[in-house]
């Protein structure tokens, strides 16, 4: 049985004692998982106490809550952040601060649990946390351990897909019972859940495939003149009728056709990847420009949206496995976290490069070259 630490700063003894006892016994188990994992319970009740331990223990959860006699949490935040530890941080904190702590989740903390918290939020955040832990580090051994975490990567995506589709099942039945009457726009609302369920499932299997390919080395290229114009018009079309529902404009501002030789499959990865973030990630009223140039060899593609931005701290992870930035402006907008991954692997394949300029509330550019093969 596998132990994760989990830190818990907090200056309220009966804070740190009711946690300990809450996740006591407490133990998360997933169909993909070889084993159990249990958690061993740490504790400060200072800021620089929490600190000590942090350096010392390297917890993989931490608990933390921003009013402490010496330091604030966030301080505590910003030293974890700071030394590029591989710690998940959740803030626990009063109503009174709900503001403070949703900056903190903004400034690098993967959630926040208000006061006075049950003891099943507690361990649904802590089971949540534990599923990501594992499917990170399983991603990174993904080349290491062949064909065992190809079997545990399929486990995953049936363990993922059971919650969708147990929605749909749901709603489908009460369409079935007619729980609503027999209007049919009554049933809208639901009709719209399970669309947005189908597109989730969909979504993740499709990016779990390319990601697989790609990290097993399975990948097969099979290179061809291509327009990479055509291949960005497509993306275009595609991801036109959620542009209009969102009132952002998409336009390509080239009209030579810039070919190059490559994998179609690939560039329209990477454009469907990239325009749909664009508009996904942007404001009703916004817009998205593509730009393509070709110099030779090299194939330059720039994505520039009018959207919500990033921050310089999240630009450092936006590439990572199963990394979405969370915060209230992306809490509704769904993914697999994995689409900005695939592109970066694909860009390498290319001995490309990848550089994203950003700013909040401003928007967001991804310019992107490809250096066409020469065989």
């Amino acid at each position: 049985m596998a132990t994760f630490k989990i830190l818990i700063i907090d200056d309220e003894p009966g804070i740190r004692e009711g946690t300990k006892r809450i996740l006591q016994n407490f133990k998360v188990d997933y169909p993909f998982m070889d084993e159990q994992i249990d958690f061993q319970v740490l504790e400060a009740g200072t800021g620089k106490g929490g600190i000590e331990i942090i350096d010392r223990e390297m917890p993989e959860i931490l608990l933390l809550d921003n009013k402490l006699p010496d330091i604030q949490g966030v301080e505590v935040l910003e030293y974890v952040k700071s030394k590029h530890y591989d710690i998940i941080v959740v803030m626990i904190t009063s109503y009174a601060s709900l503001e403070l702590a949703v900056k903190a989740t903004r400034d690098g903390a993967y959630d926040f649990i208000p006061k006075p918290f049950t003891p099943q939020e507690i361990r649904a955040s802590v089971e949540n946390i534990t599923k990501q832990i594992f499917l990170k580090r399983m991603t990174q051994t993904l080349n290491k351990t062949g064909k065992q975490i190809r079997f545990q990567f399929l486990s995953v995506l049936s363990h993922e897909l059971k919650a969708p589709l147990n929605a749909i099942d749901g709603y489908l039945k009460m369409i079935k019972d007619r729980q609503f009457g027999s209007n049919i726009e009554a049933y809208d609302e639901i009709l719209d859940r399970s669309q947005e369920r189908i597109k989730g499932m969909r979504t993740l299997i499709l990016d779990l495939l390319d990601l697989t390919k790609i990290e097993t080395g399975k990948a097969t290229q099979k290179l061809e003149k291509v327009s990479v114009r055509k291949i960005v018009q497509m993306a275009v079309d595609t991801i036109r009728p959620y542009a209009i529902q969102k009132d952002v404009d998409l336009y390509i501002n080239t009209r030579e056709a810039i070919e190059m030789k490559a994998d179609p499959g690939e560039i329209e990865i990477i454009m469907n990847n990239l325009i749909s973030n664009a508009v996904k990630y942007n404001k009703n009223g916004g817009r998205v420009d593509i730009f393509l140039e070709k110099l030779e060899s090299v194939v330059k593609i720039t994505v520039s949206d009018t959207g919500i931005g990033l921050k310089k701290e999240d630009l450092e992870k936006i590439f990572d496995d199963f990394v979405r930035i969370k915060n209230t402006e992306t809490r509704e907008v769904t993914g697999s976290g994995l689409g900005l991954s695939i592109v970066k692997k694909i860009v390498d394949m290319y001995k490309g490069t990848v550089d994203v300029q950003s700013e909040p509330n401003k928007g967001t550019t991804f310019v992107i070259t490809l250096i066409e093969p020469s065989v």
